[in-house]
C-alpha cells in the first residue's frame, strides 16, 4: 500500500473515531465533553498533517535518489560536466583550445543546443580572457581560443533564455593530462575528493611522481 493510501485510511478510521464519539454524547452537553470532543479533533489535525509532512519528505528523498549524480564523470567527448544547469551541459576544450559547449541529457548523451547563452571569462582579474559563443551544428563554439598556459581559473555564465537569471559555475581548468584517468585534469574521473581540481590536486600527482 502507497503512502498517500495509508494518509487516507488513516484519516478515514479517525473519521469515524469523531462521528462515533459525536453520536454518543448528543444528549451530553457539559462543557467538559465539548472540551474533550475539541481535543480529539485537534490530534486527528495534528496527525494528518504530520502524515503528509512525513509523505512530502520522502518523496523529496526519492526525486534525490532518482537524479543522477554527475559530479565524477566526464561529457561524451571528454569534457567537464556542468551539472548546476538544466538540461546539463559539457564543457569541452578542443585542440585549437577553443571551449565547445554541448547539451546533455540525465544520462549524458550530446543533445541539439537549444537557446542556451553562454559566456566564459578566464585567467587573472588584471587581464581577463572573455569568450563569447555562436551556434556549431549542434554544439556552441567559443569565438576565440585560450592563449598559453595550462592552468587558470573559469567562470561560466549560463542563461537557459535570453532575459534569465544566469547561472554560474566556477572551476580550475588545468589542462595538463591526468595520470590517472584517461581525462584532463579540468574533467578528471579520478576520486580525488573535490572535483574542482586545482593547484593543489595537480601538485599531489607531481608528488606521486
Amino acid at each position: 500500500m502507497t503512502t498517500p493510501e495509508k494518509i487516507w485510511n488513516i484519516t478515514k478510521e479517525m473519521d469515524t473515531i469523531t462521528n462515533n464519539f459525536s453520536q454518543n454524547q448528543q444528549q451530553i452537553n457539559k462543557p467538559e465533553h465539548k472540551i474533550m470532543q475539541t481535543t480529539l479533533k485537534n490530534t486527528i489535525a495534528a496527525a494528518v498533517i504530520v502524515s503528509a509532512a512525513f509523505f512530502t519528505h520522502t518523496r523529496a528523498e526519492e526525486h534525490d535518489h532518482d537524479h543522477h549524480d554527475h559530479s565524477n564523470q566526464a561529457g561524451p567527448n571528454g569534457g567537464r560536466v556542468l551539472s548546476a544547469v538544466e538540461p546539463h551541459l559539457e564543457f569541452f576544450v578542443t585542440e585549437d583550445r577553443k571551449v565547445q559547449i554541448t547539451a546533455l541529457t540525465e544520462e549524458l548523451k550530446a543533445v541539439p543546443i537549444e537557446s542556451q547563452v553562454v559566456n566564459v571569462t578566464a585567467g587573472s582579474r588584471s587581464n581577463p580572457i572573455r569568450l563569447s559563443f555562436a551556434k556549431n551544428g549542434t554544439t556552441l563554439i567559443s569565438d576565440k581560443a585560450f592563449p598559453a598556459g595550462n592552468d587558470f581559473p573559469v567562470v561560466v555564465q549560463i542563461k537557459n533564455k535570453s532575459g534569465e537569471k544566469s547561472i554560474i559555475e566556477k572551476f580550475n581548468l588545468n589542462l595538463v593530462q591526468c595520470p590517472t584517468c584517461d581525462y584532463k585534469e579540468y574533467a578528471c574521473t579520478c576520486d580525488h575528493g573535490d572535483h574542482d581540481h586545482d593547484h593543489d590536486h595537480d601538485h599531489d600527482h607531481k608528488k606521486k611522481e
